[in-house]
């Protein structure tokens, strides 16, 4: 990625390594979290993805013993094993968890706020 793309980038990058679960109708698929935004996610699959790009995967990964963040996913970008999803629904509690995450990592919340502004639409484009 360019300088200038990660300029026009609105939502920062968290690169944060876990274990979650992607839903697809009654099957389960394990992945890696390998980076995460307000905005989405870019996971990791042990063999290559098999997912419909159209379809949307309830995600579902543990921060903590007590802190779960789920949302529904749509597929952005990628292929094989390194798939890039769009955060189409997240609950106030996960969103709330996330938005937490993302603000310990950018130690700024001037930062912060723009991302939020960005999601909710307010900022100028």
């Amino acid at each position: 990625m360019t300088k200038s793309d990660q300029e026009k980038r609105h939502y920062q990058r968290i690169l944060y390594n876990t274990d979650a679960v992607l839903t697809d109708g009654d099957t389960e698929m394990a992945c890696k979290v390998i980076d995460i935004s307000l905005k989405g996610c870019l996971l990791g699959f042990e063999n290559k993805w098999p997912g419909n790009p159209v379809n949307c995967y309830p995600l579902r990964f543990t921060l903590s013993n007590e802190v779960t963040i789920s949302m529904v996913l749509k597929f952005s970008h990628g292929s094989d094993t390194q798939v890039g999803f769009k955060c189409e629904h997240i609950d106030i509690d996960s969103i709330t968890n996330l938005r937490r995450l993302v603000e310990l990592n950018l130690g700024d919340s001037e930062i912060l706020s723009r991302e939020l502004d960005a999601l909710c639409g307010l900022s100028e484009k």
